[in-house]
């Protein structure tokens, strides 16, 4: 039996950030079809006092924005980004775990306009009457990568 070359698991390897942007597409699609499969667009589920599972179809980007654009363009759109941000991954050593929150999050989104034409979402976060558009795993890594990749561009960098 042939040893596992251990650069290819390193946490320093462009693999172990590809495997990374999967398991967060895995997850990202596990809980889209537990959602697709148990809650109908008119269940509300409370799970905190400013939390809820929902179904929502979002045929639009974020916040359900640009829906005239219509899916062929979301789906141009998020290939080309997950092409470029799989270069990126194996180019840029310094973004990595950031550019792999956001293929995962892109893959994600792109496979449900791809499989249904819309975009499954399902958190509801809400305070005092007022909800936050409803969003799902892809889209919080995309979030969070996203955030990190600025907040990183701002902070000075160390002296070396």
């Amino acid at each position: 039996m042939e040893r596992i070359n251990r650069s290819f698991i390193s946490k320093n390897s462009p693999w172990f950030f590809i495997i990374m942007a999967a398991v967060v597409f895995v997850l990202d699609q596990i809980t889209k079809h537990l959602i697709k499969t148990n809650v109908t667009p008119f269940d509300v589920i409370r799970v905190l006092p400013f939390f809820n599972i929902v179904y929502a179809e979002n045929v639009g980007s974020a916040f359900g924005m640009f829906k005239s654009l219509g899916n062929a363009f979301f789906v141009s759109i998020a290939s080309l980004a997950a092409v470029v941000i799989t270069v990126m991954i194996w180019r840029d050593k310094e973004n990595r775990l950031e550019l792999s929150l956001i293929l995962g999050g892109a893959a994600g989104n792109l496979a449900d306009r791809i499989i249904y034409g819309y975009v499954i979402d399902f958190l509801d976060v809400h305070v005092a009457g007022h909800h936050w558009p409803a969003f799902n795993v892809a889209d919080s890594a995309l979030s969070v990568g996203t955030t990190l990749m600025i907040v990183k561009m701002l902070l000075p960098k160390p002296k070396t």
